[in-house]
């Protein structure tokens, strides 16, 4: 009845945001446990990209063993901080101003990185695909750095 009530009455909106925030609450593992999760999954990641970086010559089936090794180990990896600050946490950070156009590139990157390797089976759109989802997931990675952004930005407009 309370729930109804609360529901009624606009205390509670009852949409998935109370399902994400349910979940992350449930999720209460010890920092140690965390630790062991990030590692794991980061690991498993940075494995899965260079065995799909070893595959790349396989005649015939080569890239597109590599696009999905790729892309998996990078969707590993960015999952592993998910161990450290929740999932809901991680999602907000990942839709944060400074990092969101990154994350839909990457992100975007990473869905025609498949889609180019195996529906349209263009060898070279894969290949582009899994760069830009590389820079992509770097210029992420670089957000969480203080003044990182501004550094590389700097140090290619002396290069040029």
């Amino acid at each position: 009845m309370d729930k109804l009530r609360k529901v009624v009455s606009g205390q509670e909106d009852g949409g998935s945001d109370g399902i994400l925030e349910r979940a992350n609450q449930a999720s209460t593992l010890a920092w140690g446990t965390r630790m062991k999760g990030f590692l794991i999954c980061f690991i498993l990641g940075v494995l899965s990209s260079i065995l799909g970086t070893c595959l790349l010559w396989l005649p015939g089936v080569g890239l597109a063993v590599f696009a999905v090794l790729y892309s998996v180990g990078n969707i590993c990896a960015l999952a592993s901080t998910m161990f450290l600050i929740g999932p809901l946490r991680q999602l907000k950070t990942m839709c944060a101003p400074e990092r969101a156009l990154a994350t839909v590139i990457m992100l975007v990157c990473l869905a025609l990185t498949l889609c180019a390797a195996f529906w349209w089976k263009n060898n070279g759109l894969a290949l582009l695909f899994c760069i830009l989802q590389f820079l992509a997931f770097t210029w992420y990675g670089l957000s969480y750095v203080p003044f990182a952004r501004d550094a590389v930005i700097k140090l290619f407009s002396l290069c040029i």
